[in-house]
């Protein structure tokens, strides 16, 4: 027996290496726009962004190694999407934190995350989302991946009339992007496999030749972590309020938590992981790579570090175990050393002022909404205590673009038509605890004591 076969299982997991390197490769293509993204947003607060790049590389790195040992599921881990903006925007610009001590409170988040997990608090909340939930959520995120694709392809765009509207059909870019989601659809059909991998190589060429995609080099060399890492600031951070610091750890807490639970929920149902009682195994493993990753993250110098959604597209392409979080956790850091080539493929397209699309990319999320969906005919549709939470949780999360709004929503609701149903008892007591967490956090909204 070979060492990958003894450490990942793979004959149990019906794989095999070719589909894992397969699919760590389509998931690291799918979620490394986030080494360019995640310094834009941060640097807002004063950050270097070369230093959050390298910070993000590794972070990335270590987490997904951290996920491949600790749980063997192949869900990347990467700075959260909402919660670098909550960091630069919310924490630093408008409460007036500087960066270091930003980093300070998301590493006692993270430290906070990472006792719960120990003592499987957080793995005890997971399985203790309702089935109809667990499934809502899935297809929920997959809509909201779709959507995302749909505008990074530029064929849906803002309207003042309608808020999205038909893209451009004529603009270069989206019709890469076409071309790009008929190829993978018709490889997909003809049941190529790593057809989505494929589809991205050939999206990217048609790019390059359509003047989309621009070259942007190969090597360069790593440097500037030194400007982040271990700079967090634990002095002064009660100097702006007691109430202010405990509500940022609270939000952070809150954020990665139920973002961490709809990512796990989304693709362990994709890829089969979760069993037919709702349980998903090995989830202490899971939650704790989550929370290693945010510590780490906040030591090296970026934001709240969480598993991935984009790690579907992997899914999507054959992965089952831990061995395709190697491959993508070491594409991360070959980044450090291949960023431009990182660039080429990932770069964003302007197609207005101060509109960018990701037309090699988006094709591939688009149809990670396909595989995705296919959870909504789990749902217990004629009982509508069952029904109702579901139907808002997968409508809500694309709509406001927030998988914890989606989540909150489904809890809710769940809650109160299994109480005023008197059938309060087929809920986890945990379900309605956190039911009643989010309705004060509505609360705190609403009364503007905390950022969204």
């Amino acid at each position: 027996m070979s060492i990958l076969e003894r450490c990942f299982k793979l004959q149990d997991n019906g794989t095999t290496v070719g589909h894992e390197v397969r699919g760590g490769i389509t998931t690291f293509l799918t979620m490394c726009y986030i080494i360019f993204v995640q310094p834009a947003i941060m640097s807002a607060a004063g950050m270097p962004a070369l230093g959050v790049m390298m910070a993000t590389c590794l972070s990335c790195a270590f987490a997904t190694f951290v996920m491949a040992f600790t749980a063997n599921y192949p869900i990347a881990l990467a700075p959260a999407m909402g919660h670098n903006a909550f960091f630069a925007f919310t924490i630093c610009l408008t409460m007036g934190f500087t960066w270091q001590q930003a980093l300070a409170a998301n590493c006692i988040s993270g430290l906070l995350f990472l006792g719960l997990s120990f003592v499987g608090f957080r793995e005890r909340l997971l399985n203790a989302v309702p089935l109809c939930l667990k499934h809502g959520i899935a297809v929920g995120i997959g809509l909201l991946i779709a959507v995302l694709g749909l505008e990074w392809s530029g064929l849906i765009v803002a309207s003042p009339a309608t808020y999205v509207t038909r893209g451009d059909l004529g603009s270069p870019a989206v019709i890469v992007s076409g071309c790009g989601l008929f190829i993978m659809a018709i490889l997909l059909a003809l049941r190529v496999q790593g057809a989505l991998l494929i589809g991205l190589l050939a999206t990217a060429i048609i790019g390059w030749l359509a003047g989309i995609v621009q070259y942007h080099g190969i090597v360069s060399t790593p440097s500037g972590l030194g400007e982040t890492a271990f700079q967090l600031s634990f002095s002064g951070l009660a100097s702006h309020g007691i109430g202010s610091l405990l509500a940022i750890i609270f939000v952070l807490f809150f954020l990665d938590l139920f973002d961490t639970i709809g990512t796990l929920i989304g693709v362990a149902d994709q890829a089969g992981f979760l069993k037919p009682d709702g349980t998903l195994p090995r989830a202490r493993g899971a939650l704790l790579a989550d929370a290693t990753g945010t510590v780490f993250g906040t030591l090296m110098g970026t934001s709240t570090v969480t598993s991935y959604i984009e790690s579907s597209t992997g899914v999507a392409s054959g992965a089952r175990t831990g061995l395709a979080n190697l491959v993508t956790g070491g594409l991360f850091l070959l980044a450090l050393f291949f960023s431009p080539l990182v660039a080429t493929i990932a770069a964003p397209f302007p197609i207005a002022e101060g509109v960018l699309i990701y037309p090699v990319i988006a094709p591939v999320l688009i149809l990670v909404g396909l595989f995705m969906i296919r959870g909504v005919v789990k749902i217990q549709w004629e009982d509508l205590t069952e029904a109702i939470p579901a139907f808002l949780a997968l409508a809500i999360m694309p709509l406001s673009f927030s998988i914890t709004e989606g989540i909150a929503v489904g809890f809710v609701s769940y809650s109160l038509l299994k109480l005023v149903t008197r059938r309060w008892r087929e809920a986890h007591w945990l379900v309605h605890l956190f039911s009643l967490l989010f309705v004060a956090r509505y609360i705190l909204l609403g009364l503007g004591w905390i950022g969204g």
